[in-house]
């Protein structure tokens, strides 16, 4: 079996929803080692075993900016046990990590995987292209494989797996250089998170200004909903970052997503084509959004949004 190591963040008190995703991919390609980057608890432990993790690597970089001293202890590591596949996730700390590690390693990336394959050879990797209407297949034949992949192309599903044995990894010695963590915000959020949703309400610059997208704020409470934007809107200043879905923002796979005033540029449709049911309202009959959805409602959000509102508000 092939040896595949699977970098996981801690996002409070749990793994965070990306790493297991990709733990679920680990244990398809072979024998899996979790690498675990926050403080660690018997609870985080337990649930990357029950994931499919049967060894955790544990490191805690405490203030340190974790990029530099982590990719340096891994890099000792991976060069005395000889992983065939390190796989990493399309997020911040994972890019960075991957970066400084294959330059250790003198070995390349395979970034922005949606499926990853071992054979004999080497590493396939299939990345969509031309906004996911191609799929175009890369390969690497010098190891260890270095893999970032995109969020949600892997299904999360605990498997029931033992306990894992957990080692500490120490990072090097903390040097002059070295960046530190002076002071951390945690952006307040209510009701269902953007990634982990099962309706979003999104909207864009079809709703004119930015009072209007209290609508989509609406419609998302009558659902249950989480609330998206496109980058046009989050560029404008209308709506926070944190909303944004597409290319550059959020990766989603909701049950239902309905896109209001979004005329569906490629960059969007990158981050939300796979949702289960796409609903679009857009006045223009020959919106590109229409191309992808399930349903379509050729109208004015200013007066579908609040129709639907009442009759939500009404049950």
């Amino acid at each position: 079996m092939a040896a595949v190591w699977v970098f996981v963040e801690q996002e409070g008190e749990a793994p965070s929803p990306l790493g297991l995703e990709l733990l679920a991919k680990g244990r398809e390609l072979g024998d899996t080692t979790a690498i675990l980057l926050g403080p660690g608890s018997d609870v985080i432990f337990s649930t990357l075993g029950e994931h499919g993790a049967k060894t955790v690597l544990h490191l805690d970089s405490g203030d340190r900016l974790p990029s530099a001293p982590v990719a340096a202890a891994l890099a000792e590591r991976v060069q005395a046990d000889s992983p065939d596949l390190i796989l990493l996730g399309q997020a911040y700390n994972d890019r960075d990590i991957a970066g400084r590690l294959a330059a250790k390693l003198g070995v390349g990336i395979l970034s922005n995987a949606s499926d990853i394959r071992l054979n004999g050879g080497g590493v396939e990797t299939d990345h969509e292209i031309l906004g996911g209407s191609q799929v175009a297949t890369a390969s690497a034949s010098q190891g260890p494989y270095i893999v970032l992949a995109r969020p949600k192309s892997f299904v999360a599903e605990a498997v029931g797996g033992e306990s894992p044995e957990v080692e500490r990894l120490e990072l090097p010695e903390a040097t002059a250089a070295d960046a530190r963590v002076v002071e951390s915000h945690v952006e307040e959020r209510e009701g269902p998170q953007l990634g982990e949703a099962s309706i979003i309400v999104s909207g864009g610059r079809g709703l004119g200004s930015p009072e209007a997208y209290e609508l989509v704020e609406k419609l998302g409470k009558q659902l249950k909903a989480a609330t998206g934007a496109t980058r046009a809107i989050v560029d404008a200043g209308w709506v926070p970052y944190a909303k944004q879905v597409g290319q550059t923002g959020k990766t989603v796979k909701p049950d239902v997503y309905i896109a209001c005033g979004i005329s569906g540029a490629m960059q969007h449709l990158v981050g939300m084509k796979d949702s289960k049911t796409i609903i679009a309202i857009n006045k223009d009959a020959d919106a590109p959004i229409f191309s992808i959805a399930d349903l379509g409602v050729v109208g004015d959000v200013h007066k579908v949004l609040p129709k639907l509102i009442e009759a939500l508000e009404s049950r």
